[in-house]
């Protein structure tokens, strides 16, 4: 997605991205397809940074749901012939990869534009091929024919922002491989957010299970990210590989409903929550609240995109008692009904400036099918910038509320992934995890910064 685009269709609610401290993530490649053609690398390693809208910066409509989408996770490469140099944000919550196109005669090449005039590879999709036609595309709005009779797709989202453009194929190199006939969208109009960050980028690589996706036109049977904190390098690994120093993973299943429903979205990464626990303790919350209802609102979905975690209302609720109720007397609750931070989060507490360090915060464990996740220390509590109330800071709770973003579903962020090891078995249907340290993962893989 772009720097603040995650998509959660299918009411193409993007996923959320968040203001987040600057690291630097490294992205391994391992092709290991024999449907790939092309020579690569046994592991070829791009950057992968983030980047940070300050929160100065930050557009609001009075019109539109609070959240903003503030982090990117972006990697260089080449596109067209010759090659071009762009760069696209990572989003395994959308399907269609796209590049913000200029088509002047004059204009020169960089990374913020991709020029299909200047590219002999380029191919416009006509409307009447079957890539334009195929009404199965998880699109907000179904794929058109523009006067040209060229396929015209338009992207939104939920915080207004938008592309629009025509369907097109082109050649994609990374490193010293060539991958031709890559479809993308050529987007000659944008609306962005926040014009001055969205200009460092070229555009969006489409990661989820759609079939227009980066990951499925290329055939990847899975692939891995282990997202390390802060400063340290973490990776993101295509293709299948296996490493005798990372510990067996846990599998829990991907959850797959094959009769379309209004609020389930088909091509994200979706698995079965079934409890949360604090503290070991496990909350009473029936099992029936994380399973997805008859529209299929209530789908838990797993992004690397998104920061935080949002639970639907009914398990926020219980989590935010049983939280408040175990730190009480260790923590100085924010008592203030008119912050809700970025529009989701309730419970935020006063910590004192000259306090470095946070008491003992219970661990908070999502409890999937086959697997478990365990969020503790400092991605419990997240410090907000710039909200000051005399001598005290602010920190929130990284839990928030989907229901007060208006979001039927279930959203495990990125900031609750740090430091595990995720794999995304396609082939299998099936999601991985096992806490690793993802900054000696990189290590390992020769990737210190």
């Amino acid at each position: 997605m772009r720097d603040y685009w995650i998509s959660l269709n299918p009411l193409n609610n993007p996923f959320l991205k968040y203001c987040f401290s600057f690291f630097l993530i490294s992205l391994v490649f391992v092709f290991q397809n024999p449907l790939l053609c092309f020579s690569l690398n046994p592991a070829l390693i791009l950057p992968l940074k983030t980047q940070v809208i300050p929160p100065e910066s930050v557009w609001r409509s009075p019109d539109k749901l609070p959240f903003r989408h503030n982090v990117s996770l972006t990697v260089s490469l080449t596109v067209g012939t010759p090659p071009q140099n762009v760069t696209m944000v990572i989003d395994t919550g959308s399907e269609l990869s796209w590049l913000h196109c200029n088509r002047s005669q004059n204009s020169s090449s960089s990374s913020s534009t991709f020029n299909p005039v200047q590219s002999s590879s380029y191919t416009p999709i006509p409307c009447s091929s079957s890539t334009c036609t195929d009404q199965t595309r998880d699109f907000p709005i179904p794929a058109s024919c523009d006067s040209n009779q060229l396929c015209h797709a338009t992207l939104s989202y939920a915080d207004a922002s938008s592309s629009e453009g025509n369907l097109a194929a082109d050649t994609f190199y990374i490193g010293n491989s060539s991958i031709p006939n890559v479809v993308f969208g050529c987007m000659d109009s944008i609306f962005s957010s926040n014009n001055v960050e969205d200009s460092k980028n070229t555009g969006l690589m489409g990661m989820n299970r759609g079939s227009l996706s980066f990951v499925s036109q290329m055939g990847f049977p899975k692939f891995s990210y282990c997202i390390s904190e802060y400063d340290f390098p973490g990776l993101l690994l295509l293709g299948d590989a296996n490493f005798s120093w990372l510990a067996p993973l846990n599998y829990t299943p991907m959850i797959q409903i094959s009769t379309p429903l209004p609020y389930f979205d088909r091509v994200a990464y979706t698995v079965q929550l079934q409890g949360i626990k604090v503290s070991n303790k496990l909350l009473p919350i029936p099992e029936s609240v994380f399973e997805p209802d008859h529209t299929g609102a209530g789908q838990t979905m797993v992004d690397s995109g998104t920061q935080f975690t949002f639970l639907l209302g009914q398990a926020y609720t219980v989590l935010r008692d049983e939280f408040l109720n175990q730190t009480a007397g260790s923590l100085r609750v924010f008592e203030d009904p008119n912050f809700v931070f970025q529009g989701a989060m309730d419970l935020c507490y006063r910590v004192p400036t000259n306090q470095t360090r946070l008491p003992p915060l219970p661990a908070v464990t999502l409890v999937f099918r086959g697997a478990e996740m365990t969020v503790t220390g400092d991605r419990i509590l997240y410090k907000v910038a710039g909200e000051i109330r005399g001598n005290d800071t602010i920190y929130c709770f990284t839990f928030g509320n989907a229901d007060l973003l208006g979001v039927e579903a279930y959203v495990i962020g990125h900031l609750h992934q740090q430091n595990v090891w995720m794999e995304f078995d396609l082939k299998k249907s099936r999601i991985g995890l096992v806490e690793i340290r993802c900054d000696l993962a990189g290590q390992k893989l020769g990737m210190g910064l």
